[in-house]
This record gives C-alpha cells, sequence and structure tokens, in this order.
C-alpha cells in the first residue's frame, strides 16, 4: 500500500455481539495493512477488569463513559481497523464522532446465528436472563436504528471470518494482495 499512515481512515467494526467484528477486524486489517484494535480488548487493559467485572462493579453507565471516551481518542488516530462494543453507536455522539474520522461498517448477523455463536453468553453482561433469544431479539430492535446509520451493512450469518473480510475489501475498493 503506497499510502502514508497518517493518509489511512479508520475502519469501524460495529454491531451487535457475535457478529465477527472482533475476529473479522483482525483479517480486514491483515489485508488492508492497517493496525487492528478491539474496543473492549482496550477498555479490560485500562481498566484492569473485564467487561462483565465492570459491568457488575460499576454498572453499565461507567462502562458507556469508558466507550464514549475511548471512541474519542481513537478519532484522532488512523490506518486502524476498530472493533467497537455492540452498543458503541447506539450513543449518537459516538457515532458521528467516528464516522467523522472513518468508515463505519455494521456486521450484522441473524438472531439464531447470534445464539449460536455466544454459546452459553456467561460472558456477555448484556445478555443476563433465562431467555437469551428473546434478550437478543430485544436488543437488536433497540440498537437498529443506529445500527442503520452505518456506512456500510455486511450480513455475517453465512458468510466465514475470511470471506467477510474479503467481501469488505471488495466494497471499500481495496483489492488484497494477501
Amino acid at each position: 500500500m503506497n499510502e502514508k499512515l497518517s493518509e489511512k481512515r479508520n475502519i469501524y467494526l460495529c454491531g451487535f455481539m457475535a457478529t465477527g467484528k472482533s475476529s473479522v477486524g483482525k483479517r480486514l486489517a491483515f489485508l488492508m495493512d492497517y493496525d487492528f484494535l478491539d474496543m473492549d480488548a482496550v477498555i479490560e487493559k485500562e481498566e484492569g477488569m473485564t467487561i462483565p467485572q465492570i459491568f457488575s462493579s460499576r454498572g453499565e453507565p461507567a462502562f458507556r463513559a469508558l466507550e464514549s471516551n475511548l471512541v474519542q481518542r481513537l478519532a484522532a488516530q488512523s490506518g486502524k481497523v476498530v472493533a467497537t462494543g455492540g452498543g458503541a453507536i447506539a450513543n449518537r455522539k459516538n457515532l458521528e464522532i467516528l464516522k467523522s474520522s472513518g468508515t463505519v461498517i455494521t456486521l450484522t448477523a441473524d438472531p439464531e446465528t447470534i445464539l449460536l455463536r455466544v454459546g452459553s453468553g456467561e460472558d456477555r453482561p448484556m445478555l443476563k436472563g433465562d431467555d437469551k433469544m428473546e434478550r437478543i431479539a430485544t436488543l437488536m430492535a433497540e440498537r437498529e436504528e443506529a445500527y442503520a446509520q452505518a456506512d456500510i451493512s455486511v450480513d455475517t450469518s453465512s458468510l466465514n471470518i475470511d470471506e467477510a473480510a474479503r467481501y469488505i475489501c471488495i466494497i471499500l475498493g481495496r483489492p488484497t494482495a494477501r
């Protein structure tokens, strides 16, 4: 790639949990010769605790504040594929900041696929409760409008990681040599 790193706009992968943001993001970053960053992993490292621990000890509003702070910091960077948290763009200001500094791509999957991918969901604080399918459907409905604001949407239900990453490269007009 001939672009200087400073000229590369970020690519933000958004979407519901288990749609492939982290796994597709890592592959996409490799294919495009960008750096990969997972927002949840950054927050966990900076806070010294897991996302479920943050939710449990500080609550969702505190986690969302950490998330918004990180969004602002990432917008000042370039040349990154960023896997956002599942609810990051539900905050309109976060969405505006991300769109101003890069391309926002929503990864989607049908609820049945998501349920299969999350398994027990024990490490997913937003899925607490007895009926995980109902919780998935409710959260997806709540976030649908925000996810629809992305620049691009890609359904990963029937795509493997490599297929999804290569498809995104095609959509972005970025053929890969890798």
